[in-house]
């Protein structure tokens, strides 16, 4: 066949192949248009999962009249005019590809009203023809009408799965957008009947109403939220809502990350995230998670998939770096008694922790009632007159003078596995292994840090073959293995040699240790393999030199445990993500034996 040039129409019906994939794909690109029109107010009115009617209507800035068919047309768009704009986006769309793709692949009207014009215009676009626009009756905004999608290119529409399904992926699109700009109003209606309504949030409180609506109830009683605008990186600011560790997932699907306001899927975000909480989170589960990332346009490159669907970070590395250390700093404040990400000053914590009856007793507690105070000396003295234990002077200094620490008093040992206590709200139950298993991996870790990474000189270096680009790479990334505690030289086109190993790791297999974290660098830049691995060897020593379980332990010894948790770090989750306690409140023990009723 001669070369020829493509009709226009074919043009817009190939890069439709890209970006519209599926109904869902429609609504993704035309609510974008309205946000990025300054849309406060969108609504969504859908019929057969999408293929017979999709409609979006906004109360943004409009479209001129004499605008419209450039609207439609390919390449044509507001969002960016010269090669700078591009390299710094700060809008959702900029290709000028979504509405003429849509408009080759299915029946388009699109009608709207521009700020301060006195009328509204409509256009029409059938089989990639457009119509002349017309006047018409339409408030300021914009409304697009989609019907019949891939009416005529019927290979594509028999890839569209049911109804049902194709309504899965749209209303998962749609409360992503919802979560990106929780200032702006949804109404989605399918099949003529509302499905979902959401009020703009004007606070922040409206912004976690808005993050129930979305990801549920349950989520959100089990969130801390956290901001740091400043103190990351210069470019950098980091938000949101971090799920408590005690609130995980069998799968990744609460997971939310949006860069500069933009839903996306990033693995080097993912995977920071997934670093952070690799001290508190149990074993083959996932956290939950709404972020939000500000950076400079001009640090990521969104030009990387037709969809937009993903971008490139120019500093991958360092963004990594800076979003997990954000993350984990704020997941330290998950200890006992605390759901806030204040900063709060580390306390020193005795090498001795048990056998010391006159260790102090911390007096930070939550708030309480002064007869919620008496009422837990009154049933701590009850006991101990009972028990015929003398408690020292530091119980009924803390008892009498400060509030109720949050895990309160303790009352008696269960099984020899559980510590019971009082605080001001009802029955705090504590699992003293996990408990002091994660003050001890929190001390060895502070210790271990301290010193930074120490290195031990092999006596006989290990030879490694590797293929010719890793063994470039591991030239390349010297300083890298250096950081890590590592010295590995090239020897040859296929063949490095390790010479030390960090002294904490002197028993692993050093060949193994290094592919790893070639494999790392290779896969995302960046490695965490010698913490991962020295947490893991340092979570074994803790938990063999945690307090076992049936050792009987006495009042002091117990309340002892109780303040070191309130001053440890992530100590709600042992170091396998198991929780270390819970309470029953008053209000739930009343229930249970009917009191009242």
């Amino acid at each position: 066949m001669p070369i020829r040039q493509l009709p226009e129409h074919l043009v817009n019906q190939i890069a439709a192949g890209e970006v519209v994939e599926r109904p869902a794909s429609v609504v993704k690109e035309l609510v974008e248009n309205s946000l990025d029109a300054g849309a406060q107010s969108i609504s969504i009115d859908l019929e057969e999962g999408g293929r017979k009617l999709i409609r979006v209507r906004d109360d943004g800035a409009g479209i001129n009249g004499d605008e419209l068919t450039l609207a439609l047309s390919r390449h044509a768009t507001s969002k960016i005019s010269r090669l700078e704009d591009l390299e710094a986006i700060a809008s959702l769309g900029f290709r000028g590809e979504a509405l003429p793709s849509i408009a080759s692949v299915a029946r388009v009207t699109l009608s709207s009203r521009a700020d301060g014009a006195t009328s509204a215009w409509r256009l029409q676009a059938k089989d990639g023809k457009l119509e002349e626009p017309s006047p018409c009756a339409h408030p300021r905004g914009s409304t697009v009408e989609v019907r019949d999608l891939f009416y005529n290119t019927p290979g594509r529409r028999k890839f569209l799965r049911s109804e049902r399904t194709e309504q899965q992926h749209i209303d998962r699109w749609i409360r992503r957008l919802a979560l990106a700009r929780p200032d702006v109003a949804f109404a989605v209606t399918v099949n003529g009947r509302t499905q979902l309504r959401l009020a703009a949030a004007a606070n922040e409180e409206g912004r976690l109403q808005r993050i129930a609506d979305i990801c549920g109830d349950a989520f959100a009683a089990q969130v801390i939220y956290f901001d740091r605008q400043s103190g990351i990186r210069g470019d950098l600011a980091l938000s949101g809502w971090l799920g408590l560790p005690t609130f995980n997932r069998s799968q990744p699907d609460l997971q939310f990350w949006f860069v500069n306001g933009r839903s996306i899927s990033d693995r080097t975000l993912t995977h920071a995230a997934r670093h952070a909480y690799r001290d508190v989170m149990f074993q083959g589960r996932y956290p939950a998670y709404v972020l939000y990332l500000s950076i400079d346009p001009a640090a990521v490159d969104v030009n990387a998939h037709p969809a937009k669907l993903e971008l490139r970070f120019r500093d991958g590395r360092g963004v990594h770096g800076a979003v997990s250390q954000a993350i984990e700093y704020a997941l330290t404040e998950t200890r006992a008694g605390r759901r806030e990400s204040t900063p709060v000053p580390a306390a020193e914590v005795s090498s001795a922790f048990f056998g010391q009856a006159s260790m102090p007793l911390s007096s930070r507690g939550s708030e309480s009632s002064p007869a919620s105070r008496t009422s837990v000396r009154e049933a701590l003295a009850a006991y101990r007159a009972l028990s015929d234990r003398k408690a020292p002077d530091g119980d009924v200094a803390a008892g009498r003078d400060g509030d109720v620490p949050p895990l309160g008093f303790a009352l008696a040992q269960l099984a020899g596995i559980y510590i019971l206590a009082e605080n001001a709200s009802g029955l705090v139950v504590v699992d003293m292994h996990a408990a002091h298993e994660r003050i001890v991996y929190e001390q060895l870790k502070s210790a271990f840090d301290s010193n930074k990474v120490v290195r031990q000189p092999l006596l006989v270096p290990v030879p490694v073959a590797v293929s010719e680009s890793e063994a470039a790479l591991a030239e390349e990334a010297g300083e890298v293995f250096a950081k890590l505690g590592l010295t590995v030289d090239r020897a040859g086109p296929t063949t490095v040699v390790v010479r030390e190993i960090p002294a904490l790791l002197k028993q692993f297999d050093a060949e193994a240790l290094v592919r790893d974290i070639l494999s790392d660098l290779q896969e995302s830049g960046i490695s965490n393999r010698i913490a991962d691995t020295s947490n893991e060897f340092l979570a074994t020593m803790a938990c063999h030199h945690s307090v076992r379980a049936h050792r009987a332990l006495s009042v002091p010894e117990m309340n002892a445990l109780l303040r070191e948790m309130e001053r440890t770090e992530r100590a709600d989750q042992c170091n396998h993500g198991r929780p270390t306690w819970t309470t029953v409140s008053l209000a739930d023990l009343d229930r249970l034996f009917l009191r009242g009723h």
